[in-house]
């Protein structure tokens, strides 16, 4: 096996963090545009000396092991640098010691990394097919790159921060994300670092050129930032109430803390402007760390009691129970007579923190927080009826899977809620990152979303990915939160993620077809 030259190593480790820098907290999104680049040359360029052909044309001698290895250790990196908050949550709120922490992080980080492992390997993989060559492989960069994002989604069910999310605050390009999600800016992201990178393999000679066009053209789309479309005009206003509850073993909720802190949220949920007896108000609270039992008498009653006061319809996360009594992550909607209207039982739950997969397997695990527990899931999008309008709610992790949310707009949604609890990241980049990515689904479905949490980002989002309004975080506070709604459907609600399978079959399809391709023998006079 041939050894990977250091400039390799060097240019893999600048790409990692170069995509570190591009999240949140950083945010310096326009890094986008190069933060590629690097760990493709680093794959694309020759592992050791040259090799050519019989005709003389040069070929990678990058093995399919060497190109693995390489955008594997690059992601490792990007997680490390852009998840390093998980460490804090096994220890603070998992309990775990220090030493446990960290073994289960880089244990994590090993398993992360091979997102870019995937792209690596089939970069790789093109680069070793003979009628393929290193620059037409180039070309299925942005294809290899958004078909590892959706297997990563698919199969380990982690999709965090995709390439995409990068540009959410680029309007004009977004708009692309109606009709592919955010795989379609992935994909253009990917493109324009292939493009630079093909510029630095280039010979000499022509290589200033194309470096000028590939970043001409990030300069160009980046400039999208600078774009501000007229404000959205809301026709509702509602009272999302962030409700700082610190996250407690269950032996520090005593009655008295209880009910005390019951009392002092249902005095903050004042009735929203505008509501009337012909126009009832709409009060969201978030997922929160409380005991809050759907059915405990004493909780349904203060809501009920709440709903009726203000002539608002409520809706509530707290603990639901299946006929067998295990637990669900759920959202309740109350109604302003104090009815108990409709329930939604969250569906995608969080792997080791609500429930441990392959429980056989992870015997040693038990979960990442201790008030988690084996939570059942859900089994319908269900989609709430407010004062006419349609209203779906999705639950904290569930914001990440563009495929899954899409489904309450196809359902009817005209308005989106997304209630969390991002007190369990600490106080580092995490809930910035999170809030992006439901930006993100406001963008594909073209909806208002409501986001009401815990401790922060609580938010109003507009169509166009905006914030419209902002509560301060770590304050109990309310936030009168504009929205609009919406009926029509985009591309992206009504077909899903037939972009990203797409560039997966173009992949299998390019790697495949090698074999079917033969070289005609060269002949002679």
């Amino acid at each position: 096996m041939l050894r990977i030259p250091k400039r390799a190593w060097l240019l893999t480790f600048v790409s990692g963090v170069l995509q570190v820098l591009v999240f949140p907290s950083p945010a310096l999104y326009f890094l986008c545009w190069i933060a590629l680049a690097p760990l493709i040359v680093a794959i694309v360029g020759p592992a050791s000396e040259p090799v050519y052909d019989a005709r003389g044309r040069q070929l990678t001698s990058t093995t399919l092991g060497q190109g693995l290895l390489l955008a594997w250790v690059n992601g490792v990196i990007f997680y490390a640098g852009t998840c390093f908050w998980i460490f804090h949550t096994l220890h603070v709120y998992g309990g775990m010691s220090e030493q446990v922490a960290v073994l289960l992080m880089v244990l994590f980080l090993l398993a992360a990394g091979m997102h870019h492992g995937v792209f690596g390997l089939l970069l790789a993989g093109a680069m070793r097919t003979r009628h393929l060559g290193r620059n037409r492989a180039l070309i299925l960069v942005p294809f290899f790159w958004v078909t590892a994002e959706i297997l990563w989604e698919q199969i380990v069910g982690f999709p965090w921060q995709p390439l995409g999310t990068a540009q959410v605050d680029n309007v004009p390009m977004s708009r692309i994300a109606t009709w592919t999600g955010v795989y379609g800016l992935s994909f253009e992201i990917a493109l324009l670092n292939a493009a630079l990178a093909a510029a630095f393999l280039l010979p000499r000679e022509r290589r200033r050129m194309m470096l000028a066009a590939a970043l001409g053209a990030a300069a160009i789309l980046q400039l999208g930032t600078l774009v501000k479309p007229p404000p959205s005009r809301p026709t509702h206003v509602a009272t999302l109430v962030q409700q700082n509850i610190p996250i407690l073993e269950p032996a520090q909720w005593t009655y008295d803390y209880y009910r005390q802190t019951l009392t002092d949220l249902a005095a903050m949920s004042a009735a929203p402007p505008g509501t009337s007896a012909a126009q009832p108000g709409l009060i969201l609270w978030p997922e929160s760390p409380s005991p809050f039992f759907l059915n405990d008498a004493r909780f349904r009653e203060a809501i009920s009691v709440i709903a009726q006061k203000t002539h608002s319809y409520v809706v509530v996360g707290g603990i639901g129970t299946t006929p067998e009594r295990r637990p669900l992550n759920s959202a309740a909607l109350i109604a302003p007579d104090g009815t108990w209207a409709a329930r939604y039982d969250k569906i995608h739950l969080v792997p080791f923190g609500e429930y441990v997969p392959f429980q056989s397997l992870f015997f040693f695990v038990q979960k990442i927080t201790k008030e988690a527990g084996d939570f059942a899931r859900g089994t319908e999008r269900t989609v709430f009826d407010v004062d006419g309008y349609k209203l779906g709610v999705f639950i904290c992790y569930e914001s990440v899977f563009p495929d899954e949310v899409r489904i309450f707009a196809l359902n009817g949604a005209q308005l989106f809620a997304n209630l969390s609890n991002d007190e369990w990241f600490g106080p580092w980049g995490a809930p910035a990152q999170h809030l992006n990515m439901v930006r993100m689904r406001a963008i594909e479905n073209q909806r208002w979303v409501l986001r009401a949490t815990n401790t922060g980002i609580t938010v109003s989002i507009d169509p166009y990915g905006r914030v419209i309004s902002r509560a301060p975080r770590r304050v109990r506070t309310t936030l009168e939160a504009p929205f609009g709604l919406e009926s029509d459907t985009t591309f992206y609600t009504r077909h899903g993620d037939w972009f990203a399978w797409g560039c997966a079959i173009i992949s299998l399809l390019a790697l495949v077809l090698r074999g079917l391709r033969f070289e005609k023998p060269a002949t002679g006079n």
